[in-house]
């Protein structure tokens, strides 16, 4: 299977992480100093030309920025054929927006990725047209999983899956600035501060995936009765924390179908 690109930025990169095969791999970008790099580092096949890729590949990504999605189409023409698969990581683009703008040629895929896609621990969520076969889309999501983990899902989940993973990374950085913050009030050196902090959250998630151990056991076996944790806990575990975060969630989920 031959797959290609129309974008390089960074988050095709960390899709092209996951591809076993890079020299198969073609990818349009425009700036040649950016074709350069991609090349030396990974030994795959650059051009400028978007509708080189189309020609060339089975499977390709659409790896644009929201607007410069009618750019590419425009370049493209009619060289998007039968057979071919287009798989869109752009934000706010539906499939029948996708549809309407490429045609009714290509199958389409549609992916909600995050940006921790760029550190080979992305979490993606899938939805696919009819169109598309099943063998290509087990492949769509055996790369993305390689580069993190991928869900496959009905498309009318798309704007809870953006208020959760596609925007939770700010979210998750917000608690890791409040935590170093704390710390720094208490009187750590700031760099040691965000260390703490970040390896904390690190670890516990990593201990969590790995363990598979339900929140609720771990959150009470932290809490020993009447030790540190349960003393700091009296403070977060309250009612308007949760519906702060449960608000937060459904703004953004709002403003996701605002936008499609």
């Amino acid at each position: 299977m031959k797959i290609g690109f129309f974008g390089a930025g960074k988050m095709a990169e960390g899709i092209l992480g996951a591809i076993a095969d890079k020299a198969s791999v073609v990818m349009a970008e425009k700036v040649e100093a950016r074709r350069a790099e991609l090349e030396a580092k990974y030994g795959v096949k650059t051009t400028d030309s978007v509708a080189a890729v189309a020609k060339a590949c089975d499977v390709v990504f659409l790896a644009v920025r929201p607007q410069d999605v009618q750019s590419v189409a425009d370049e493209l023409g009619d060289a998007l054929s039968q057979g071919q698969t287009l798989v869109s990581i752009v934000a706010g683009k539906t499939l029948a927006k996708l549809r309407a703008t490429f045609g009714d040629r290509p199958a389409l895929v549609r992916v909600m990725p995050n940006l921790a896609l760029r550190a080979n621990a992305g979490m993606c969520a899938v939805c696919a047209d009819p169109s598309v076969r099943k063998e290509v889309l087990d492949e769509v999501v055996a790369i993305l999983a390689g580069a993190g983990e991928a869900v496959v899902l009905d498309e009318r989940h798309f704007d809870a899956v953006t208020a959760l993973s596609g925007s939770g990374p700010a979210y998750f950085a917000y608690m890791e600035e409040a935590m170093t913050e704390g710390g720094i009030k208490l009187g750590l050196d700031p760099k040691v501060a965000r260390l703490l902090a970040e390896q904390t959250m690190y670890g516990t998630a990593k201990f969590l995936r790995e363990s598979g151990m339900e929140l609720r056991p771990f959150i009470d076996g932290v809490c020993t009765k009447g030790g540190t944790t349960a003393a700091g806990m009296t403070k977060l575990d309250v009612p308007q924390f949760k519906s702060i975060v449960a608000d937060t969630l459904a703004a953004a989920a709002q403003r996701s179908r605002e936008l499609a």
